[in-house]
């Protein structure tokens, strides 16, 4: 419990993982909704460009949170 109120663990990468369920779900629902109502080709197109999409945004945010934890490694073994 100390970790979340002082700021020494990260919560968000676990948020990230719910976010890319979350996404993935998303654009899978519209991607078949628009193929469903007639416009094949965007859907498609919301199929392949909206998970590869989804997946390149959300590790760009978990490299961020790792770079946040190697430095903390690093400054750690500077002490």
């Amino acid at each position: 419990m100390r970790d979340i109120f002082f700021f020494d663990s990260m919560l968000t990468p676990k948020i990230i993982t719910f976010v890319y369920w979350l996404g993935l779900l998303s654009a899978v629902l519209g991607g078949l909704g628009s193929i469903f109502s007639g416009a094949v080709l965007q859907g498609l197109g919301v199929l392949i460009f909206g998970l590869i999409g989804i997946r390149i945004w959300c590790e760009l945010l978990i490299v961020l949170f790792k770079i946040n934890e190697n430095l903390q490694k690093m400054a750690n073994k500077a002490e």
